[in-house]
């Protein structure tokens, strides 16, 4: 059962109990009980070796093992949201030539739901924001002055009242907020994070 999925720019890194071959797609590698030391060697590795897009470690004891894992990095958690309005249309923001769902750092002694709701107002200027339930969390790795950070991104699913003009935050680099039919995500999933996709789909069996 994989329980742990972290991406490294559009490679991927799957926490499982256990590899079934059906699983195992082409480019791909497993490693059975891997070491903290194996961990980021591999890590390392999917950072700048475009011929690995697919990483399984593998163990009986995945917490364990991802917690170990966790301790190879910087952490630095956000929050943010995908948002339905009354419509049913989503709300997307165009960030940095990709589109991108409304997220942002938790800042210190501010809580996951909060700063889930402060991100989303601040970024596409709206408010009247409800959550419905907590999403899967999505974990991303990257480079930062020659450090490894990995940013957890607790996702929460809401719903918006709010039917004024959509305003983009320039300063955080956001090109334009727009609803999206539920319908007509082609363009997003398209030309989006690997890491988005299920939540963008709202898909958690994936």
């Amino acid at each position: 059962m994989q329980r742990y999925k972290v991406f490294i720019n559009e490679h991927s890194i799957s926490f499982t109990e256990k590899l079934e071959n059906s699983t195992i797609v082409d480019k791909s590698q497993c490693v059975i009980n891997p070491s903290k030391s194996e961990m980021h060697n591999h890590v390392l590795s999917l950072l700048h070796d475009k011929n690995v897009e697919h990483l399984y470690f593998v163990d009986s004891e995945i917490d364990t093992l991802f917690k170990g894992f966790k301790t190879l990095f910087k952490i630095v958690e956000a929050a943010g949201g995908r948002v339905e309005n009354g419509s049913g249309q989503v709300l997307f923001i165009h960030r940095l030539g990709k589109w991108d769902l409304p997220k942002g750092k938790i800042e210190i002694g501010e809580d996951k739901r909060t700063a889930a709701i402060r991100e989303v107002e601040e970024e596409c200027g709206i408010s009247k924001l409800e959550i419905v339930k907590q999403l899967p969390t999505t974990y991303h790795v990257y480079e930062l002055k020659g450090g490894l950070v990995l940013k957890p991104t607790y996702w929460f699913s809401m719903s918006c009242n709010d039917d004024g003009e959509l305003i983009p935050q320039i300063e955080e680099d956001i090109e334009k907020a727009v609803w999206v039919d539920s319908i007509d995500f082609n363009e997003q999933l398209s030309n989006t994070y690997a890491s988005l996709k299920t939540i963008i789909s709202n898909d958690q069996d994936q």
